[in-house]
């Protein structure tokens, strides 16, 4: 095992791969750190948790999309996805909220 120090939104992070994965790693923390900076940036989404959150279902439904021809959102343009993907926010920031205000 190799290990690697990256840094997302700014936070060290020690992570172990494969010998000959760290390519693969690196641009998986390249691309998870660019998610969470633009959602960071874009002032909608606050707190480290709810970013990640947002990130990962960005991720997820971008996967989806991509993965299978017959995925659930093989049928939807980019715009669509990222309507819904807009919309599941929409509904995550809410349930959040509630959440918050029960503490």
């Amino acid at each position: 095992m190799i290990h690697l120090d990256v840094h997302i939104m700014g936070q060290s992070y020690r992570l172990a791969c494969r010998d000959g994965e760290q390519r693969t790693l690196r641009e998986a923390v390249s691309y998870l750190d660019g998610k969470m900076c633009q959602l960071r940036d874009s002032g909608k989404v606050k707190g480290t948790d709810r970013i990640a959150v947002m990130a990962a279902l960005s991720v997820a439904a971008e996967f989806l999309s991509v993965k299978s021809p017959q995925g659930p959102l093989s049928d939807m343009s980019i715009l669509e996805v990222k309507q819904k993907l807009e919309s599941m926010h929409t509904v995550l920031d809410r349930v959040l909220a509630s959440q918050e205000n029960l503490t």
